[in-house]
């Protein structure tokens, strides 16, 4: 008989590495049946989508207790489907705000549960590491210092390597996004990538817009995320006509930028894997960013500083983050010598990552830690 997996993803990304994960298991095991929580990417990997992440994505504080209700009904959701569809195993990808709650209740109905690409609990919310601890079978971890942080929490952890890692380098790109635009030959294109969410674009974009109008022959890209609609950036791009934008076509774009501006978050890593000199910058909403601020516990907001821990790339973060300041950290991404030592710090942090294929080796020991499968 066949064995069942259930996997629950709520973002972008969680789609895109969930995604990759489950082709690798089908290689391993093409008579899985996996059902479960994501977009489209994991749909055409052979997953039975039962909820878009486009219904899921909530961000900040104050948004999360607007959404409340929804929340909630979300979680009755996801009980009833995955009661009715018997997994022998869950797989949780990231998105902790939801996959934490429902840990537990997995682990009370003697469901395996695993969980891949840990929750940042090294960062906050230190005390869900009791959660972890106590409900989760299996973790697999994507940071190279996640698995001792967590040994040191009485947890084991396994690290597969970062999924980023093996997408960039599988990467070909497929479209001339300069012929695409027309711009002209002689144009460097800076990527403005100003997040996956609405309220972040509608945060980050005016000010990205703003910096574009002050270099004018510069070609400015903004590329837009899949999981929004168009309409989030019309009204902001119809102010700036100068502006460009393409859609679903992050990693071309980073494959020919000359430089990136880059909402904080797993862009910031994978501008860093394009070998693209970026400046990182981030606003959210005032309360949301007092509250994150007294529950944080980190130098530094990007991956790319986190892991190399040192401020390699520049961030601008709430107030420090104006037009000027901004300006003052592109200039440096046009410095010869500041991109090079950004290219030094570049080469470290992919060295750090390590040469493993995330996937492959996390599907190995899903399939290993599958009942029967001893």
């Amino acid at each position: 008989m066949a064995s069942r997996i259930y996997i629950i993803a709520g973002e972008a990304s969680g789609d895109m590495h969930a995604a990759n994960l489950i082709r690798a298991l089908l290689l391993q095991d093409s008579t899985l049946e996996i059902r479960g929580w994501g977009g489209d990417l994991m749909e055409e990997a052979g997953c039975d989508i039962v909820k878009h992440y486009r219904e899921l994505a909530f961000m900040g504080f104050v948004e999360v207790i607007r959404n409340l209700p929804t929340i909630l009904g979300n979680l009755r959701f996801a009980k009833r489907d995955i009661l009715a569809f018997q997994p022998d195993a869950i797989i949780f990808v990231d998105y902790p705000g939801f996959n934490l709650r429902l840990v537990p209740w997995a682990h009370a109905h003697n469901m395996k549960t695993i969980y891949y690409i840990s929750p940042q609990l090294w960062a906050w919310h230190k005390s869900r590491i009791k959660i972890i601890r106590q409900f989760v079978d299996e973790l697999l971890v994507i940071l190279p210092f996640e698995e001792d942080f967590f040994a040191s929490e009485g947890v084991v952890a396994h690290y597969v390597g970062h999924p980023l890692v093996e997408v960039v380098n599988r990467h070909v790109s497929t479209s001339n996004i300069r012929k695409e635009l027309q711009l002209h030959p002689d144009q460097k294109i800076v990527a403005l990538l100003p997040g996956s969410r609405r309220q972040e674009v509608e945060n980050m974009l005016p000010l990205m817009a703003g910096l574009a109008r002050r270099y004018p022959d510069y070609a400015w890209v903004i590329a837009e995320a899949p999981g929004l609609s168009s309409d989030a950036y019309a009204q902001i791009l119809a102010k700036y006509p100068s502006l460009h934008s393409i859609r679903a076509k992050t990693y071309q774009l980073l494959s020919q930028a000359h430089a990136a501006i880059v909402t904080s978050g797993t862009a910031t890593l994978e501008t860093a894997l394009f070998n693209v000199p970026q400046v990182v910058a981030y606003k959210g909403s005032a309360i949301s960013f007092w509250i994150a601020k007294r529950l944080v516990k980190l130098d530094y907001i990007s991956l790319v500083n986190l892991l190399l821990d040192k401020p390699l790339v520049k961030e601008l973060i709430q107030n420090d983050l104006t037009i000027d300041k901004l300006d003052d950290a592109f200039q440096q991404l046009l410095n010869p010598d500041g991109r090079a030592t950004m290219m030094e710090g570049y080469a470290t942090l992919r060295s750090q990552l390590g040469p493993q294929d995330a996937s492959t080796e996390a599907a190995k020991l899903i399939i290993e830690s599958l009942p029967g499968r001893h």
